[in-house]
């Protein structure tokens, strides 16, 4: 305890020293417990699963995927024909609907972009959704919106922030102007919000209200079909249980004759993810292997010049240390104790921070990555602080405690002398 109590007062002799040390391990630990949680969450998101797979059925030679909407049925079956033949245990359709609620401009705070969906799916099969715990605020929220989309085919359900750069309330009702699908522009009237998670500035209507209003644009033309009357279909989800029977509904899909024109191709959603992120390849791979670790060199340079400072400083003290019985062991613990102090408590202090502010007050990082919007700091953060910020302070240190330990009681005093 009074080695412990010796390590404290030793680092407040030089006050502004030890601030300005933690600070910049604190600035540091910050952005790399960023950076890592933005790599851990793309990486667990890739990665693929055992169990309860999710299967992703698209367009084989196309991006966006843009198929028939009479592909649905028997894709929601998993193209099972026989009773031997695999079914999947769950399934989405989903269409990519944008537009402006400005038919003259686009601007970032008038566009609204939507999955149109069945709406009881949105408890199911969307990614974030699906999870949440059945007692929660959030559940209950969803389920109350999906109850008023299926009572009100032009209903909307906007994700908070979306609504707040709209400036629209609940029961506000503004047409959307299309401008993916040119002419089918849909009045709709805000029912519900979106739970805080990735989905923040998306929309998620009710696709039979976008069906009918393609089939109205026939009616409405002398029998002319609308252009894309034929790609109205983005994605198609299934949910099977394992990967033996994701092969099976994989082939049963692929080998159809009816799914020829266009053709289809069936990829694991971690699949689906890495394809998407091929286009972050170069900012990924910077990040994970130059931004990270010239955070982490740069943190150890920072405490390794601090304590070289110190050391230099402290010669004599170190000489007396030895001459009172300190062996050159104690001295170096001594030294490495002062590092390892203010670079642990600096890293936990800054990672268990990040992870308050980040989750609990601003409700993820704002990064856009392909099509997540926002990232959460995991609760890992608070032991990666303690790892980097003492990991680093041990190798920043040990050479200038080494130095420290080594002192020779007669040169510092023929110096002094």
């Amino acid at each position: 305890m009074k080695f412990l109590r010796l390590i404290y007062q030793n680092l407040w002799r030089n006050k502004l020293r030890s601030s300005l040390t933690a600070v910049g391990t604190m600035v540091l630990v910050f952005v790399v417990t960023l950076v890592w949680s933005i790599l851990g969450f793309l990486a667990n998101a890739t990665t693929e699963k055992p169990a309860n797979i999710k299967a992703i059925v698209s367009e084989r030679w196309r991006i966006p995927s843009m198929m028939p909407y009479a592909y649905a049925a028997s894709l929601k079956e998993g193209a099972a024909t026989e009773p031997e033949h695999l079914k999947p245990s769950d399934n989405m359709t989903w269409t990519f609907y944008g537009g402006s609620i400005d038919p003259k401009k686009r601007t970032f705070e008038s566009i609204v972009f939507a999955f149109c969906l069945e709406p009881k799916k949105l408890l199911t099969m969307m990614d974030g959704f699906d999870d949440l715990p059945a007692d929660s605020a959030d559940r209950k929220t969803l389920e109350a919106g999906v109850a008023k989309l299926e009572q009100n085919r032009q209903g909307i359900l906007l994700g908070r922030d979306r609504m707040e750069r709209l400036k629209k309330k609940i029961g506000d009702r503004f047409i959307i102007h299309s401008f993916n699908y040119k002419g089918i522009d849909l009045e709709v009237e805000v029912v519900g919000t979106l739970p805080a998670r990735r989905y923040d500035q998306s929309a998620a209507m009710n696709i039979d209200y976008f069906l009918s209003a393609i089939d109205a644009y026939k009616q409405q033309h002398n029998g002319q079909a609308h252009e894309m009357a034929a790609k109205t279909m983005n994605l198609v989800w299934l949910r099977v249980p394992d990967t033996q029977s994701f092969t099976q509904v994989a082939a049963q899909i692929q080998e159809s004759p009816q799914f020829a024109l266009p053709a289809v191709k069936v990829q694991t959603a971690s699949s689906g993810i890495s394809t998407f992120l091929e286009a972050y390849r170069d900012l990924l791979w910077g990040m994970r292997w130059l931004l990270a670790p010239a955070i982490l060199v740069t943190l150890a340079v920072v405490i390794a010049n601090a304590i070289s400072i110190s050391v230099r400083e402290r010669q004599t003290e170190f000489a007396v240390l030895k001459v009172l019985g300190f062996r050159p062991g104690q001295i170096l613990v001594l030294v490495l104790g002062e590092a390892l102090l203010i670079g642990i408590a600096s890293g936990v202090i800054s990672a268990g921070g990040t992870w308050l502010v980040v989750n609990q007050v601003a409700g993820g990082i704002p990064f856009p990555i392909a099509f997540f919007p926002k990232f959460l700091i995991p609760a890992d953060a608070w032991w990666w602080g303690l790892a980097v910020g003492g990991g680093t302070a041990f190798l920043g240190s040990f050479i200038p405690a080494w130095t420290a330990c080594r002192v020779k009681v007669s040169e510092v005093f023929a110096r002094v002398g």
